[in-house]
């Protein structure tokens, strides 16, 4: 399987990567299937079904809303935010959704959206079934779709037979670091240049290049509105937005001309929390790797830009290529879905690519980066995905803001050593599945266990 690092940072709509843009993507594809099947005109209800985690907290990850939208023809990437919530109050209360905007149908949402609770679809904890009736309430069609994390979508068919479809064929093939290392070895490059000339293999070099300075550019507009934006969030905890108090603070003391003032580490707090605060209220983000790790990215790669003298504009290729060959190593190696490891594969991931990006921009070795990345997972490990009320804000918020300092310092200690260390990155990954697996159900994206179960509800 060919992975772009373009697939990983994805433009796309809060509040989850698997239960907002995931399920938005399987919608509009099922009725875009019915649609080529010449099927669409002959469809007089769709229902649909949500099993495991997606049943679990998929109202309070705005699941049901993306799902709509979905069905109407949208896509994360193109979708008006603002829209998102009024469209889908008016399809409620109208009792109608117009399919694809061209075939319109009744939709009842208490008995068209069903959350099933008590079974669980055997390819993925974040399932869900797509089924299309006839007037006389015949199937037309049915399929299964699974939201695997990162917004990754596949079907049934899928899981059982990868696409037999020709991928693109890179110079430079790696699903493990060993490799990776190898290839930068043997061929005297750096990961980065390892990582542009996969890229260019799949799209020219100079819109690779454009596309990454975008994404970076989403990123920084991200920032820049969570900062400026008050009031409270959407959901049950009514939380209020932190980030424009916090900018009014650090402005009243004055901005630290470099990275060696101590305050400097509260800017790049500041930076995590505005870009999950606009997730969490369903705004603009770049999936990175996760929409629940959408902060750690963006904070640390611009408060290198922001607080490193050395820092010029055109650095964010450096550090969105590095940062992709880590998460390529995650996605191929375990796993980047809360849903099936925990936090560990959403904050803990995006954790140890900024740290293995920063290091590559601070001048590290191929070895320190490396370093820099098992580190950052290395304290990760474990880590539970455990929201409150099934809200993308406790303790999510704060926890890309504590996963972009513990970034910074697993790249500080890497560059303090050779790149020699005694636990490997493949390893880590290794163990980062495993301890996934052996995690309880409960404290992966469920709201049963961990915060989620012992605070009670508002």
């Amino acid at each position: 399987m060919t992975i772009s690092a373009l697939d990983l940072f994805s433009i796309g709509i809060g509040p989850s990567s698997s239960h907002t843009v995931g399920p938005m993507k399987a919608a509009r594809k099922f009725v875009a299937t019915l649609d080529i099947n010449h099927q669409l005109t002959q469809t007089h209800r769709i229902k649909i079904e949500l099993f495991g985690s997606l049943a679990f907290t998929g109202k309070g990850h705005g699941t049901d809303n993306a799902i709509l939208c979905g069905l109407e023809g949208n896509l994360p990437d193109t979708i008006d935010p603002a829209i998102i919530q009024p469209r889908t109050t008016e399809i409620i209360q109208q009792q109608k959704i117009n399919l694809l905007g061209k075939h319109n149908i009744p939709f009842h949402i208490t008995a068209d959206l069903v959350f099933n609770f008590n079974d669980l679809l055997p390819a993925h904890t974040n399932g869900m079934r797509y089924t299309a009736y006839t007037k006389d309430n015949h199937v037309i069609n049915s399929d299964i779709y699974y939201s695997i994390g990162g917004g990754f979508i596949v079907d049934e068919k899928e899981t059982i037979q990868p696409p037999s479809t020709p991928l693109a064929t890179v110079p430079y093939p790696f699903a493990t670091t060993k490799e990776l290392l190898s290839h930068c070895e043997q061929q005297h490059l750096s990961i980065q240049a390892i990582m542009l000339a996969n890229e260019s293999a799949i799209r020219p070099t100079t819109e690779v290049e454009a596309c990454l300075i975008k994404i970076a550019t989403v990123m920084r507009e991200c920032i820049d509105k969570g900062c400026q934006t008050t009031g409270t969030l959407p959901g049950s905890l009514q939380v209020k937005r932190r980030a424009p108090e916090i900018l009014e603070k650090l402005q009243q003391k004055g901005r630290p001309t470099s990275q060696e003032y101590t305050d400097s580490m509260t800017w790049l707090n500041l930076y995590a929390i505005a870009v999950n605060e606009e997730n969490a209220a369903g705004s603009r983000v770049v999936t990175a790797p996760t929409n629940g790790a959408a902060g750690i990215i963006p904070a640390v790669m611009h408060y290198y830009l922001d607080f490193y003298p050395q820092a010029k504009p055109t650095d964010v290729i450096t550090f969105l290529l590095v940062a992709g060959s880590i998460a390529i190593l995650y996605k191929k190696g375990a796993s980047i879905s809360g849903a099936e490891v925990g936090c560990q594969g959403e904050v803990g991931v995006a954790c140890s690519m900024a740290a293995g990006a920063l290091t590559a921009l601070l001048g590290g070795t191929i070895y320190q980066i490396e370093n820099a990345a098992e580190i950052a997972m290395e304290h990760h490990l474990g880590m539970t995905c455990d929201p409150i009320n099934g809200l993308v804000q406790i303790p999510c918020i704060e926890r890309n803001a504590m996963g972009a300092v513990k970034a910074v310092n697993a790249a500080r200690l890497a560059l303090l050593g050779d790149g020699q260390h005694y636990v490997s990155l493949d390893k880590v990954i290794a163990t980062m599945k495993q301890t996934g697996k052996d995690m309880m159900s409960i404290y992966k994206e469920t709201s049963l266990g961990g915060l989620a179960a012992n605070i009670p509800e508002c």
